[in-house]
């Protein structure tokens, strides 16, 4: 019998801002700014890609394209999506 699996998506575990706080200092704590890139964009997609970017004031495709891994954001549009998500960074 063959076992079946599927791709794990993150975004449909982060169901609250907890869970959104871990992932964000997990992905932080690995020091790489492409998977602090995916998993903003991993959590844009749980809150809703649509609302992100119009909180944020970006068009949608633009912010799909910024936080896909081949994606270049600019530090505004980190910036924007974080307060759209309602957190930020701290030293």
């Amino acid at each position: 019998m063959a076992v079946e699996v599927g791709l794990w998506d993150p975004s449909e575990h982060l169901e609250s801002l907890e869970d959104i706080v871990a992932y964000l200092n997990a992905a932080l704590e690995e020091d790489d700014p492409a998977l602090l890139q995916a998993a903003l964009g991993d959590i844009a997609k749980a809150r809703g890609m649509s609302s992100i970017a119009r909180e944020a004031g970006l068009g949608r495709e633009s912010l799909y394209k910024s936080l896909s891994m081949e994606g270049n954001p600019s530090w505004q549009t980190i910036t924007k999506v974080l307060s759209a998500l309602g957190v930020r960074l701290e030293a």
